[in-house]
C-alpha cells in the first residue's frame, strides 16, 4: 500500500492554489533569501521562525508593489469615478495567505519554502490577525474591499489604524478575561506609512461669523498620519488601497501655551492627542456616548474628506497642480459610502468644507453633498443607534453643531411643506431629539444627507421602511434600497477550504471563484455517487484537522464522527446563545434518562467575545463553560455529547472552524439580526443551517429550497403579535416539563454546585424580562433539532442536502453585493477585465 501523502504533497495537487513553475520557484527562493539576509544583517546570525515569516511576507509583498503602482497610475490616467468606503472598522484577519491566493502564488511559495526546509503553514501561523473590528460590520468592510478590487472598481477603504484592535479573550476559571491586542508589536509588513499625506484635524475652539463667512478658530490640532495597505483583486492585477489614519501630536503641541517650565509635561501630554487612534471600542450593536469615540469618528471623516478633495482637485499621475475647481462635478467623480452612522460626520464636514472653505452657497453645497453620500444601516436595535448629546457636540465640534441645526431647520421646513400641521411627525423626524438631554440622532442625519439608504437583507430593509424609518420612507420612498450582504469566496472558500474548492472545480471548472452563481451547476451532481463521496470526504478531513487543532490548543479530545454543531458570533442576548444552551441541557437530560438509546453524537461548540461592559453576555459565557464542565465529565454521557467554548473567536479561528462544521446555528429572534454573514460562510462550506426566519436566513432558505433548511420558530409577524398580546415566560415554563427541568437545574446550581445561585440573574431575566423571547421558540427549536439528528443518521441524504445548499450560495458572494452597490448607488460599472501585469510592459 502506498504511504499517505504528506500535507505538502496534498497541497501541491490542489490546482486552485496556482502553478509552481520552476523559474517562479527559483526566483521566490532567491528573493526569500535576500529578505532573510537583510533581516539578519541588522541584528543577529540565527533566524527565528518569525524571521522566516517576515522574509516570506516581504517576498510576497514584492509581487504586489508593481501592480499597486500600476493600478494607481491607471486610475490617475483614466480618471474614473472613485468610491470611498468609510468605516470605523476593518476586520481584515491575516493577509499573507489571502495575498498568495489572489496573486496565484500559493503553490509556488509552498514549493519554495519546502525546498528551503520550511513548512509554509507554520510560517503563516506567525502572522497576527489585524483585528480592527468587532464582528459582522467590520468583516463586511473587509469582504467588500476584496470584491471592489476583484471587480476593478477604483475604490478606497478609509478607517483608523488602531494601535490595539479587538481584545484577546482568555477563559480563566470559566470567565472571560480581556487582554490587550498588541498586534503591531513585531511590526506590520503589509502597511506603508505615507507621512507626505499627513493632514491636520481640528477640535474644540469656537466659531466667528464674519461678513465673508464663518471661521472656526482657536482649535486644537491633531495630525492624521496615513498608513496604506494594498488590497489585491483576484488574479486581475488590480491592487487597491486601504488607508488607515493614525493620530500624531503636532510638534508645537501644548508648547505654544506659554507653559512656564512645563516642557516635560507638555511633551508627555502629546499622548492625549495620540490616544485618538489608540484602541477600538469593543462594543457590537451597542452605543456608548464617549467623547473619545466621537473624536475617533470625526478624526477619520475629516482626514478622509481632505484626501478625497485633494484627489478630486488633481488629476494626472504624480501631479500636485490644482486642475479641477468646479465642485458641481464632485458627485460624478466621487461616491462616499457610510458604513453605519459611525462616519455620519462626513455630511456636516463636507458641508463645512464646501460652504466655509470653498465658498459655495448652501443650496448648491447641499445638492452636491446629498448626491455624493449614501448610508448603509446595520441594525434596528434601539440601544445600538447613535444619539450624541448636543452639549458634547457644542464643546468638541461647535461649527458642525451649527451646520447640523441648519440642516435640520431646512429639513423640517420640507417636512412641514409636505405634511402641513403634522407636528408630531416633525418631532419624530427631527435630527434633534428634545426632552431631557438634547441629542442628535445620527441615523436621521444620514438619511437626510444621503441620496440612498440601504438595509443589508431584504427582511431588514422592509423592517426599516415599515417601522424605524417609516416617516422618512413616506417622505422619500425612492431613497430606500436593499443590498443583501455577501462574503468573498476567495477567503471563505478557496483560502480556508481548498479541498472543497478543488472538488467543486473538478466538476464545474474554476470560474465560479469570480462568478459564484456558477455553483448552481452542482445541482447536476446531486445524485452523483462519486461527488457525494468527495464532498463527505472533504468534510471529514476538515473535521479531523479541526479536532487535532482543538486537542493541541485546548487539550480537549473530541469524537470526529460526532455532529459538529457550531454557533460562533458575538455574545448577545438577541443572538440567543441561551436558546442553544437550553437545547444542550435538554439533550443531556434525555441521554441521562435513556442512556441505552441510540443517540446521534454531537459536539456543540460555541464561541464569541462579550463586550467588556456587557454583564449579561459575560454571564452567558460563564453558563456555557459551566454546562461544559458538567456534561463533559459525565461518564453516562461519554462522547455522545461534548460542549466546548471556543476561546478567542476571531477571523483566523473562523477560517478553521467553519470548514469543519456540520450544523450552523443562526437562531436570533426574528426581526433582530439585520443580515448575518457567518450564516453564509457556513452554507458555502458545506454545513446545514438550523435557523429562524431572520436576516439573510430568509433568502438563504429561498435559494437552497426550504426543504433543505432547518427552519423553526416565530416569524416577524408572530413576534409582533406576541408583543401585542404580551409575552409571559412562565406560561411556557409551566407548560413544557423539559424546559422547566432545564431552568430549574440552572437556577438550582446543578451546573454550579459550588455557587448554587451563580446564574440566578440569567434565570430571572429569562423568566421576567426577556426582550428576545427565548422560551417562545424553545419547543419548536427542540423539535427541529430532532429532525437534524434523524437526518444526520443518514449520511448520504445529509450530504445531498449539503450539495443543494452549496449550489444555492451564488447570491451570497460579496461580488454580487458590490455589483449592486456600484450600479444602483454609486453609478459605476464593474469590470472583469485584467490590468496588464507589471512584467507585460
Amino acid at each position: 500500500m502506498s504511504k499517505p501523502l504528506s500535507d505538502h504533497d496534498k497541497r501541491k495537487q490542489i490546482s486552485v492554489r496556482g502553478l509552481a513553475g520552476i523559474e517562479n520557484v527559483a526566483e521566490l527562493k532567491q528573493n526569500f533569501n535576500r529578505h532573510l539576509h537583510f533581516t539578519l544583517v541588522k541584528d543577529r546570525n540565527v533566524a527565528t521562525r518569525r524571521d522566516y515569516y517576515f522574509a516570506l511576507a516581504n517576498t510576497v509583498r514584492d509581487h504586489l508593489i508593481g501592480r499597486w503602482i500600476r493600478t494607481q497610475q491607471h486610475y490617475y490616467e483614466k480618471d474614473p469615478k472613485r468610491v470611498y468606503y468609510i468605516s470605523l472598522e476593518f476586520y481584515m484577519g491575516r493577509t499573507l495567505q489571502n495575498t498568495m491566493v489572489n496573486l496565484a502564488l500559493e503553490n509556488a511559495c509552498d514549493e519554495a519554502t519546502y525546498q528551503l526546509g520550511l513548512d509554509m503553514e507554520e510560517l503563516e501561523d506567525m502572522e497576527e490577525d489585524a483585528g480592527l473590528g468587532n464582528g459582522g460590520l467590520g468583516r463586511l468592510a473587509a469582504c467588500f474591499l476584496d470584491s471592489m478590487a476583484s471587480l476593478g472598481l477604483a475604490a478606497y477603504g478609509y478607517g483608523i489604524r488602531y494601535e490595539f484592535g479587538i481584545f484577546n479573550q482568555k477563559i480563566v476559571n470559566g470567565w472571560q478575561v480581556e487582554e490587550a491586542d498588541d498586534w503591531l508589536r513585531y511590526g506590520n509588513p503589509w502597511e506603508k506609512a505615507r507621512p507626505e499625506y499627513m493632514r491636520p484635524v481640528h477640535f474644540y475652539g469656537r466659531t466667528e461669523h464674519q461678513p465673508d463667512g464663518v471661521k472656526w478658530v482657536d482649535t486644537q490640532v491633531v495630525l492624521a498620519l496615513p498608513y496604506d495597505t494594498p488590497v489585491p483583486g483576484y488574479r486581475n492585477n488590480v491592487v487597491n488601497t486601504m488607508r488607515l489614519w493614525s493620530a500624531k501630536a503636532p510638534c508645537d503641541f501644548n508648547l505654544k501655551d506659554f507653559n512656564v517650565g512645563g516642557y516635560i509635561q507638555a511633551v508627555l501630554d502629546r499622548n492625549l492627542a495620540e490616544n485618538i487612534s489608540r484602541v477600538l471600542y469593543p462594543n457590537d450593536n451597542f452605543f456608548e456616548g464617549k467623547e473619545l469615540r466621537l473624536k475617533q469618528e470625526y478624526f477619520v471623516v475629516s482626514a478622509t474628506l481632505q484626501d478625497i478633495i485633494r484627489r478630486f482637485k488633481v488629476s494626472k499621475f504624480g501631479s500636485r497642480e490644482i486642475v479641477r475647481t468646479d465642485f458641481n462635478k464632485l458627485p460624478d467623480k466621487v461616491a462616499i459610502q457610510l458604513n453605519d452612522t459611525h462616519p455620519a460626520m462626513a455630511i456636516p464636514e463636507l458641508m463645512r468644507v464646501l460652504v466655509d472653505e470653498e465658498k459655495l452657497d448652501w443650496d448648491k453645497a447641499w445638492d452636491i453633498c446629498v448626491r455624493t453620500c449614501a448610508y448603509t444601516n446595520h441594525t434596528v436595535l434601539p440601544e445600538a443607534l447613535e444619539r450624541w448629546p448636543v452639549d458634547l457636540f457644542a464643546h468638541l465640534l461647535p461649527r458642525h453643531l451649527e451646520i447640523v441645526y441648519e440642516i435640520n431647520r431646512r429639513h423640517l421646513e420640507r417636512v412641514a411643506a409636505k405634511f402641513p400641521g403634522d407636528f408630531d411627525r416633525m418631532r419624530r423626524m427631527s435630527l434633534i431629539e428634545e426632552g431631557g438631554q438634547k441629542r442628535i440622532n445620527m441615523a436621521h442625519l444620514c438619511i437626510v444627507g444621503s441620496h440612498a439608504v440601504n438595509g443589508v437583507a431584504q427582511i431588514h430593509s422592509d423592517i426599516l421602511k415599515a417601522t424605524v424609518f417609516k416617516d422618512f420612507y413616506e417622505m422619500e420612498p425612492d431613497k430606500f434600497q436593499n443590498k443583501t450582504n455577501g462574503i468573498t469566496p476567495r477567503r471563505w472558500l478557496v483560502m480556508c477550504n481548498p479541498g472543497l474548492a478543488e472538488v467543486i472545480a473538478e466538476r464545474i471548472g474554476e470560474e465560479f471563484i469570480r462568478d459564484l452563481d456558477q455553483l448552481r451547476g452542482l445541482l447536476n451532481y446531486v445524485n452523483d455517487e462519486a461527488f457525494i463521496r468527495d464532498i463527505a470526504k472533504v468534510k471529514q478531513e476538515n473535521k479531523m484537522k479541526f479536532a487535532v487543532h482543538l486537542e493541541e490548543h485546548y487539550k480537549v479530545k473530541i469524537n470526529p464522527n460526532s455532529m459538529f454543531d457550531i454557533q460562533v458570533k458575538r455574545i448577545h442576548e438577541y443572538k440567543r446563545q441561551l436558546l442553544n444552551c437550553l437545547h444542550i441541557i435538554t439533550y443531556y437530560n434525555r441521554i441521562k434518562k435513556e442512556p441505552n438509546k441510540q443517540w446521534t453524537p454531537r459536539t456543540v461548540m460555541i464561541g464569541g467575545k462579550a463586550a467588556p461592559g456587557y454583564h449579561t453576555a459575560k454571564m452567558i459565557i460563564r453558563l456555557i463553560t459551566a454546562i461544559g464542565e458538567v456534561v463533559n465529565n459525565d461518564p453516562v454521557v461519554g462522547d455522545r455529547l461534548k460542549v466546548i467554548f471556543l476561546e478567542n473567536y476571531r477571523v483566523t479561528l473562523a477560517e478553521r472552524a467553519i470548514p469543519a462544521a456540520d450544523l450552523s446555528e443562526q437562531i436570533s429572534t426574528a426581526g433582530t439580526e439585520a443580515s448575518g454573514t457567518g450564516n453564509m460562510k457556513f452554507m458555502l462550506n458545506g454545513a446545514l443551517t438550523i435557523g429562524t426566519m431572520d436576516g439573510a436566513n430568509v433568502e438563504m432558505a429561498e435559494e437552497a429550497g426550504e426543504d433543505n433548511f432547518f427552519i423553526f420558530g416565530m416569524r416577524v409577524d408572530d413576534v409582533d403579535a406576541l408583543d401585542k398580546k404580551g409575552y409571559h415566560a412562565e406560561e411556557y415554563y409551566n407548560r413544557l416539563p423539559e424546559l422547566k427541568q432545564a431552568i430549574d437545574q440552572i437556577a438550582g446550581g446543578y451546573f454550579s454546585p459550588k455557587q448554587p445561585d451563580l446564574f440566578k440573574e440569567i434565570v430571572n431575566m429569562l423568566m421576567h424580562h426577556d426582550r428576545f423571547k427565548v422560551f417562545a421558540d424553545y419547543e419548536d427549536y427542540i423539535k427541529c433539532q430532532e429532525k437534524v439528528n434523524n437526518l444526520y443518521k443518514n449520511p448520504k441524504e445529509w450530504t445531498k442536502m449539503v450539495i443543494h445548499n452549496i449550489a444555492g450560495c451564488g447570491k451570497f458572494s460579496s461580488d454580487r453585493t458590490i455589483t449592486q452597490y456600484a450600479r444602483e448607488i454609486w453609478g459605476m460599472e464593474p469590470t472583469l477585465e485584467k490590468l496588464p501585469a507589471p512584467d507585460d510592459l
